[in-house]
């Protein structure tokens, strides 16, 4: 207790302080660092930022003998920035003698270095100026983040939110607001690649002209025996003709999830790409559930799936279970014994795993003998593990007889106690696609290893024979998707449950705001293609902004309120002003906002000393307040006890008889109390499973930071009949989406998104 209350001193979640009081190393390292520390300022109170700091150091040094060193450094805050450690644990790794120079540490560190404002200013001036002519041709079309680059490598240990605040004000002063033409949407493929995710408009004919890759090269109904690898027999053609006149020639594809988790982000691509080439090509799409595991299958996974499949904008042409075809499944497994391609076998589950299992010595058991073995299986008379039927083939990886049914005492969700022996996936995908009449079996890459005994089992059994077709998974840094794993986080209280916003699970997605329209762009973009696909969180971010910023209207909210009297207007000032919802399009409406002699502002747009480039309001500067036609003056400054500003008193005059101000801020006057969550990354590092890049594995590279509650932010009161998910534009804030936690008395947000990307962001 007393170690973890030490960690929660310097500002480590209880979380985080539980799982590093677990870590001997880590803890020994920590504990070490912050005593140290302490000697060195003298306090023992040692505030957020610099035992962050601190943890950082300790969990990622490698040699504890520069510990000491490190510390002092830090304790001094003379290190006093995640850049600045990042160089520093660099540096002392790269030089591992006696005596480190000091002052070669201090430069190759930025200890010391100081980035005024002026000097912010003037490289960003000379970045706009070297590219001047490009901006004034393509306006805000121009890419940004080039200016960005420049400007951060001029000033290497500048504040990265800072130079971005000057790039947007530069060039804000350079082109003027944004037109209609510079919001304008422009459909082009450059190069032959994908268009981008601003570029994507996701219609039902045309998703497959998004969709590049494997799909240009899929055979037509009926044609399968033109595949590669196809395994035509001498019944093969007359099982097509059938098969032709059951489906009319129709695109069959099925989505086939395990109802034991939650579907995640990489789901959303099979989705799309599922029921996507079945509705661009006039067909249709099973859902159908792989429900052969009964031990792990739970309802409210049932019911979640179909959700975020009809939250994605799809409905299934037909909702079916393996379980359905249970009967017909054992039927045809005792066929494949009767054709000696079948056998039970006594080997145990351990001596079956790995890829040079040796031969069964039952495998050439007869028939009859294998037949009454497998109906014993079925009446209860084996115990479990005991006893499977195995296939007589050997998989493309090598893998030899793979197991088609195994015993398993668990009641099944949907057939009770009728069955305990359970067919595996090995056996029941590809005589499941047949029963259905599957066109194109779309799975993804690691099973391609199983198409030679998909159209093995098939051709086995002589029964119509679909093709498999298999294309790379899409994955995202920063996360994880295994059921797993999620349960892991959600058991340690790292996350709520499936739905926490902080996931990539379709479920927690929803819940943070972004619109199902936005993935099914994303998964666009991304396309079909063999390789694995690897994407960053931020791209999928830009598809949500796109959306948003035709979708969310806008109000005024204020995170953390300052109070402005107004002093100049009679105390019962009561005014209505009309705010539009969409600023560039009044078509779209308005709404009314009341406005009053008191109204809140962010703290953040107040400062008392006037800095260069600072564009809000100080004591010498007035500043605008937006939709209300007011400009105010700061007349009285009025703190409390600890100094801290609590109120400001100012007078306000009309736009049209004053000065233009240098600036325009958001407000908020008899305003509704609301509970705002902001999110970050929930992991730290981009690979959090690579054990190279996170020695500690996923749990211990936790974001302590990765969710920031405000119970007391204030917002305008055109929310207050606002429903669950109902998504807004906060100006000038970003995106939120009233999360279910709301009630009648207290609204709850989720920040969405921002409303740019943040370059400065890991």
């Amino acid at each position: 207790m007393a170690l973890y209350s030490l960690f929660a001193s310097v500002g480590l979640s209880e979380q985080k302080a539980k799982e590093t009081q677990k870590n001997e190393a880590l803890s020994a390292a920590l504990k070490d660092a912050i005593t140290r520390a302490q000697m060195v300022s003298g306090s023992v109170a040692i505030d957020k930022a610099m035992g962050t700091l601190l943890y950082g150091m300790a969990s990622r040094l490698r040699d504890p003998s520069r510990l000491g060193f490190l510390t002092e450094y830090i304790a001094e805050r003379r290190i006093s920035t995640e850049l600045q450690l990042s160089a520093a644990l660099d540096f002392v790794k790269s030089h591992p003698q006696d005596p480190l120079d000091r002052s070669t540490f201090e430069s190759f560190c930025g200890v010391g270095a100081v980035v005024t404002p002026e000097q912010i200013e003037d490289a960003v001036e000379q970045v706009i100026k070297k590219y001047k002519k490009e901006l004034l041709s393509d306006r805000y079309r121009f890419n940004m983040g080039l200016l960005m680059g420049e400007a951060r490598t001029a000033l290497k240990w500048a504040d990265g939110k800072i130079i971005k605040n000057e790039v947007d004000m530069q060039v804000l002063h350079l082109l003027g607001p944004k037109t209609e033409a510079d919001l304008e949407k422009k459909a082009k493929v450059r190069n032959g690649n994908l268009p981008t995710c601003r570029e994507v408009k996701l219609e039902a004919k045309s998703l497959m002209e998004q969709l590049r890759g494997e799909a240009l090269k899929f055979h037509k109904p009926g044609e399968n025996y033109k595949t590669e690898g196809y395994v035509v027999t001498p019944n093969t053609m007359n099982l097509l003709k059938q098969h032709l006149e059951l489906t009319g020639g129709q695109v069959r594809t099925r989505f086939p999830p395990e109802p034991n988790g939650i579907l995640h982000i990489g789901h959303a691509k099979a989705i799309n790409f599922n029921f996507g080439f079945a509705k661009s090509n006039d067909g249709i799409c099973f859902l159908r559930y792989d429900d052969t595991n009964p031990e792990k299958e739970e309802e409210k996974y049932f019911t979640a799936i179909k959700d975020m499949v009809e939250w994605l904008g799809y409905k299934p042409y037909m909702i079916t279970h393996a379980s359905d075809n249970f009967q017909r499944l054992y039927d045809l497994a005792e066929e494949l014994i009767r054709r000696g391609q079948a056998y039970v076998c006594h080997q145990r589950g351990e001596e079956l795993k790995g890829h040079n299992v040796p031969a069964s010595p039952w495998r050439d058991r007869p028939v009859e003998e294998s037949l009454v073995l497998f109906r014993w299986m079925k009446k209860g008379l084996f115990a479990e593990g005991e006893v499977t039927l195995r296939m007589k083939l050997v998989m493309e990886d090598g893998k030899m007889d793979p197991v088609a049914y195994r015993i398993k005492y668990t009641p099944h969700h949907r057939t009770g106690d009728a069955w305990c022996i359970y067919p595996t996936y090995d056996y029941t995908h590809c005589l499941c696609d047949s029963i259905e009449h599957i066109t194109h079996s779309l799975c993804t890459k690691e099973f391609q290893a199983r198409r030679s005994s998909y159209f093995w089992l098939c051709n086995a059994l002589d029964v119509y024979c679909p093709v498999q077709w298999e294309y790379g998974r899409l994955n995202l840094t920063y996360t994880v998707v295994s059921k797993r794993k999620i349960i892991k986080l959600v058991e340690t209280g790292a996350v709520r449950d499936w739905d926490d916003p902080r996931l990539f699970t379709l479920t927690a997605l929803r819940r943070r705001g972004f619109p199902p329209q936005a993935i099914n762009n994303f998964c666009a973009r991304v396309g079909v293609t063999v390789a694995q696909t690897t994407m960053e969180p931020h791209l999928l971010e830009a598809c949500v902004r796109d959306v948003l910023n035709e979708e969310a209207p806008r109000v005024m909210a204020v995170l953390e309120p300052l109070k402005v009297t107004i002093t100049n207007l009679p105390p019962d000032t009561k005014k209505e002003v009309r705010v539009p919802n969409f600023p560039l399009n009044e078509e779209k409406g308005s709404h009314v906002v009341p406005f009053s002699t008191t109204i809140y502002i962010e703290q953040s747009d107040f400062r008392e000393v006037m800095e260069k480039g600072y564009k809000r309001l100080t004591p010498e500067q007035p500043v605008g307040l937006r939709h209300a036609g007011y400009i105010i003056s700061v007349q009285r400054v009025i703190k409390d006890s600890g100094g801290r500003v609590v109120e400001l008193e100012v007078t306000c005059s009309g736009t049209e008889s004053t000065e233009k101000p240098r600036g325009f801020i958001h407000w908020v006057s008899n305003p509704l109390q609301c509970e705002v969550r902001l999110y970050e990354r929930l992991f730290q590092h981009k690979n959090p499973e690579d054990h190279t890049e996170v020695p500690g594995g996923f749990l211990s590279d936790i974001n302590p930071n990765s969710l920031q509650v405000i119970s007391s932010a204030l917002v305008d009161q055109s929310v207050a009949s606002s429903k669950v998910f109902d998504k807004f534009q906060f100006e000038r804030l970003g995106y939120f989406s009233v999360d279910p936690d709301t009630t009648s008395q207290k609204l709850v947000f989720n920040r969405t998104v921002t409303l740019k990307e943040d370059p400065g962001k890991i």
